[in-house]
This record gives C-alpha cells, structure tokens and sequence, in this order.
C-alpha cells in the first residue's frame, strides 16, 4: 500500500450539514490523517453559495469551475474522490476528464426518487444522467450489496461496496436517560425531509412518545400535524448520542435510503431498530437480534422493544470506521497507483 499519499475528496455536502454523508466523510478523513496520508476536503464552504432549491439548508456552490481546477493543482494529490453529483462535482468530473486524471466516485442516496417527490422528472431519466456522471469514473463506490445489485441492473460499471460506519465510542449505551419522558419511547434522528415518509412513524398507534430529532424543510408540517410528538431540532455529537441512547426503540421510516448509518448509531447505543423491510434497513439489520422489519412498522415497533439491548450492541460493533476507512483506502489505492494519463478503459 502506498505510504503518504495526498488524497482530495470532493463534496457538495460538507459542514455544517448534517447527515450520513457529511458524517462518512469526517471519520473517513481522520482515519486516513491517523494512518498518515494528507488529506484535503474542497466543500461548499470555499465558495459563495445559493440555498439549494426546494431544500434551503443546503448551499450549493456558485460558478465553482476555477477554484476546484486551481485548488486541485495546487494540492497535486495521488487521488480525487468526488462524492456528490452537485456543483462541485460536476466542476472536479469535467477537470478530471479534461486532463485525462483518473478519479472515483460514490453514490450515496436515492436522489432520482427524491427529485422525483418534488418534480415531475422520470426517474428514469435521471437514473440516465447519474449512470452517465459515474460512467468516467475508475471506481463508483456505494454504500451496500443490494444498492449494487440494483444499480448494475440499470446498466452501472465498475461499482464496488464501501460501507458505513459507526463511532462506538460516542454511540454507546448510557445508564442515565436524557430523555423524561414517559416510555416506552420511540425516536427518529435524521433529516425531517418528505423523503423520510416521517408520516408513517408519526401517525402509528404507541403507548409511549414519540421523538423527532433533527430538522428539514418538512418539520413545520409535522409539527402542527402530530402535536403530541416531541420535535427537539437538530443535536449533535455527545447531545445527539445521549438522547438516542434513551430511547426503547429507534424507529426509521424511510423506504428510500441506500444505507441509513443513523440506524447503526442507535444500534451501538443499544437501541433496537424499527424499519421496513427494503434496501437500507435490510442490508444493516439484522432481523430479530439488533432490529425488526416489518411492512407493518407498528408491528416492528412492537416487537423490536422485546429486543437485547446488549445483541444491539454486540451487532453495531462490527461496523468500525477503521475498517470501513481502509476499504476506501484500498479502492483509492488502485487509482493512485495508475500512469497519469490511463484511461477509463483500462480498468473496466
């Protein structure tokens, strides 16, 4: 494995966003800074930005095309890895195909359902554009093996799993609750976006309280639709780790997300998860011992609060940043070690 190497990743989602995607990328970096390699993060925050439309809490990069290009000449790393298909990423995809720079690529959401809530665009179509944006890269990494399934059957190349991680020593089990509250309660934590499907937790029948943490453009809505929900608004670090660790059941609503690491947060904090059986939940759960899935999510609500706290634990624990970290390193690897002129064909 090559020593010190300058590694460049590339991302419209940077601080201070929140979510798994951001999260990857902090404990990616700082794992590949402690095993020695130099490594840059070019975020939003280098540029002037705009709020992202539909979405205000995310600024997308204003015209970025000459600040990526001078940033990545200056820097001369072995590798770039684009994360995003936003500006930044378009910016660094079009430098790197230009000068004929071998890159990767992830793909981290469902963003063709998520356009598609919000506009009448066939999914279809922006599948195309997405295939196409990843298509020059050597290596698109994504999060798990049935998101690869699904992605190869669209006609993707080249796709390799680099999955999640969780941080066991922030997400631990507490003995005190940071929550008084009268139980059992259920908690979600993640952005209170329409993608979410936060409705189907909100409106299940539950004898304890139900808790939101986090915020998003759907939360005004929720509010007022489900009062007697508890909305406490976006947490971090050892807040966040503290109120999920006093929850009974963490309960995750989503049918659209690749991976959901926020499930395997509450799993080391010892928390059972509640969540339908799709790709996501049924690629980090394990059904029965760190988590139930259920068409029905009050059925699986029901019967993850019989769940072992300590299983949860044990099953979370598998999933370190240091082994996730060196699978990214290894797929980096390949491209670094690559002549500076070796085209796409070469790898496929």
């Amino acid at each position: 494995m090559l020593a010190d190497m300058k590694i460049l990743l590339i991302s419209d989602a940077w601080r201070p966003q929140v979510n798994g995607v951001v999260r990857t990328l902090e404990y990616t970096s700082s794992e590949l800074a402690a095993l020695g390699h130099q490594v840059q993060i070019i975020g939003p925050d280098r540029f002037r930005t705009v709020p992202m439309p539909g979405y205000r809490e995310i600024p997308l990069a204003l015209m970025p095309g000459r600040g990526i290009g001078t940033t990545i000449e200056s820097f001369q790393p072995d590798c770039i890895h684009i994360a995003t298909e936003g500006p930044l990423g378009m910016a660094a995809r079009r430098w790197c195909v230009h000068n004929q720079v071998a890159f990767t690529t992830s793909y981290h959401t469902r963003f063709p359902e998520y356009l598609r809530l919000r506009a009448p665009v066939p999914t279809r179509w922006s599948y195309a554009w997405l295939r196409r944006f990843h298509g020059k890269a050597q290596r698109t990494m994504v999060r798990t093996r049935t998101q690869k399934k699904e992605l190869m059957a669209r006609g993707w190349v080249n796709l390799e799993v680099w999955p999640g991680g969780v941080d066991t020593e922030l997400f631990r089990p507490r003995r005190e609750r940071a929550l008084q509250l009268p139980g059992p309660i259920a908690l979600y934590a993640g952005r209170v976006a329409p993608e979410k499907t936060l409705e189907d937790f909100l409106s299940v029948q539950f004898p304890g309280s139900k808790v939101v943490v986090g915020d998003g453009p759907a939360r005004n809505t929720l509010e007022s639709r489900f009062p007697d929900a508890h909305f406490l608004g976006l947490q971090h670090g050892e807040k966040l780790a503290r109120l999920m660790a006093s929850a009974d059941v963490f309960v995750f609503p989503s049918r659209t997300d690749t991976l959901g690491l926020v499930m395997l947060e509450a799993m080391a904090c010892g928390v059972p998860v509640a969540a339908f059986p799709v790709p996501g939940p049924l690629d980090v759960v394990l059904d029965g011992v760190s988590g139930c899935l259920d068409r029905d999510l009050a059925v699986a609500m029901e019967r993850a609060l019989r769940l072992d706290r300590c299983d949860c634990r044990a099953f979370a624990a598998e999933f370190s940043w240091q082994h996730c970290s060196r699978i990214f390193l290894d797929l980096v690897q390949l491209i670094a070690e690559l002549p500076p002129a070796m085209d796409h064909a070469a790898l496929s």
